[in-house]
């Protein structure tokens, strides 16, 4: 089994960022819920809790059951995890009379340490937290401090046992790369051989192994992950992976041909299914943004089923969910959690598909899956595009759904995806798209006043769609979209451009 880091998970919204952190020393690590705790085995290297939204003296926050980690792990507790260990070990805690957040510096730093060894006094940090730890206990020493944080890090003494008060994660802190190496690899010696090749190694060896003789189902959506997920597969299976690409009349100009003849050339048996009227029928009438997921996602799930029935004992379903679509639809205290969208492809089958599930690239980031896919000799065509939406242009159509606005964004969406190759910007962008806006706005064509739908452009740069920037595009080449598609696209006579980032706004106005 492969060797990995435990992240436990106290709600903080850097979770994600350490494991990302993590993986970039092609070690594997997987997150898990505070209060729920995998069985520990030999494959464990050590132990990170992250940080959290509560307080430590709150009588409500996380209190995590240590006793078979602390002492026998190599454990580094950041930020509300510092906190905690401190608190709950002999220590004091106290509310800051200011909150600490942002940037700081480094006053002090035992370089000769495990944990800080060759970092440097002054090096930049980054602080959240309202609380700070006023006194450790007496086998605590303190290994670094700031000016306004006597105890930015410390260690148990007898133990590999470790807090960190500020996040080494985040790009804000200059030497935190640093930091997470000298816990990762020399103090609990993980070896760094998780890569994409191995990945692809262990994967097929595990589908093997998971599946045997059985056949598979999986849809095809054109996008990276059902892709890689597709092509995994295949080299584990062959012949008996069965892929179905349904139009649901909702994907971007032209893309259901043209995706469908790529993957025939990479010799994927995929069958194409033209449902759009039945996905147009169960919108009809809907504008909530869940309850159109989920009628696109209930009329995926049927004719999936009726085309799964033409497959002959057919045991499996494959799909290429990834990890933010997990992360995201899961609570970390391990209850019902605050759904911010659902995702298509998470939670189950309905009961009477009677298909198991198989999910190769489950615990893949985003651009972990790209590097996947190259190891897989993928072409760069289909790994460099931009994500899409499972419910494609569904949701990308504000108020109700109809054949008649799907087609006025569909022009929209390829004039501006096609004007970013043409000026070479696409490969800049990490998602681009167009919104298909819920008011008409008052214009002027010739001498004619026109009323005519506005739509929104939507351009931006992340790693993993956790957390997002809006592209700085060039105003000449926006000034050139807007004329064109104004020019070109009848019924639309306004375009805007989005500028908000991930957090508030999600990359996704549905």
């Amino acid at each position: 089994m492969q060797e990995m880091i435990l992240i436990l998970d106290f709600g903080s919204q850097y979770t994600q960022l350490i494991a990302r952190r993590v993986r970039e020393l092609n070690v594997y690590c997987e997150i898990h819920p505070w209060n729920k705790i995998p069985t520990l085995n030999n494959n464990i290297k050590g132990v990170i809790l992250s940080g959290s939204p509560f307080s430590s003296l709150d009588p409500n926050a996380p209190k995590p059951d240590l006793s078979e980690i602390k002492g026998k792990l190599p454990l580094l507790a950041v930020c509300f995890g510092a906190q905690y260990l401190a608190q709950n070990y002999g220590g004091k805690v106290m509310s800051s009379t200011i909150r600490e957040y942002g940037r700081a510096n480094l006053s002090s730093v035992n370089t000769a340490h495990a944990l800080t060894k060759d970092m440097t006094v002054g090096s930049q940090v980054w602080m959240s937290h309202g609380d700070t730890i006023e006194s450790v206990p007496a086998n605590f020493e303190i290994i670094a401090s700031t000016a306004d944080v006597k105890v930015a890090g410390y260690h148990i003494q007898g133990e590999e046992t470790y807090g960190i008060q500020f996040h080494p994660e985040v790009y804000h802190s200059t030497e935190g790369a640093l930091l997470l190496k000298n816990f990762i690899v020399s103090i609990c010696g993980s070896k760094q051989d998780w890569t994409p090749d191995s990945f692809v190694e262990t994967t097929v060896a595990d589908l093997k192994a998971q599946i045997g003789t059985d056949k598979v189902i999986l849809g095809l959506s054109g996008g990276v992950d059902s892709s890689v997920a597709a092509v995994l597969l295949h080299k584990a299976i062959g012949a008996n992976l069965h892929c179905i690409f349904v139009d649901n009349g909702l994907l971007r100009k032209n893309e259901f041909n043209s995706v469908l003849e790529s993957y025939q050339g990479m010799g994927l048996n995929v069958k194409g299914v033209n449902a759009s009227e039945k996905f147009y029928a169960a919108l009809r009438g809907l504008t909530d943004p869940e309850l159109k997921r989920k009628a696109i996602g209930k009329v995926f799930v049927d004719v999936f089923d009726e085309e799964s029935k033409l497959v002959e004992d057919a045991k499996w379903l494959g799909q290429g969910t990834i990890y933010p679509d997990i992360i995201e639809s899961i609570s970390f205290n391990g209850g019902p959690s605050q759904t911010i969208k659902s995702h298509h492809n998470v939670g189950g089958l309905p009961d009477y598909m009677q298909l198991k599930v198989v999910e190769p690239l489950k615990l893949l980031f985003k651009d972990e899956v790209r590097r996947v896919g190259t190891a897989l000799e993928i072409s760069p065509a289909i790994l460099e595009r931009h994500p899409f939406p499972g419910p494609g242009l569904g949701i990308r159509i504000l108020g109700e759904v109809t054949a008649e606005k799907v087609q006025i964004l569909q022009e929209v969406d390829h004039i501006f995806i096609s004007e970013l190759k043409a000026d070479g910007l696409y490969n800049d962008v990490w998602q681009a798209g167009a919104i298909f806006l819920p008011v008409q706005t008052v214009g002027v064509m010739g001498d004619e006043r026109t009323y005519e739908n506005a739509v929104a452009l939507r351009a931006v740069s992340s790693t993993d769609g956790m957390t997002a920037d809006w592209c700085h595009l060039p105003y000449e080449f926006l000034a050139k979209i807007s004329n064109k598609i104004i020019n070109q696209v009848k019924g639309i006579n306004r375009v805007t451009y989005d500028i908000s980032s991930k957090p508030p706004a999600t990359i996704e106005w549905e």
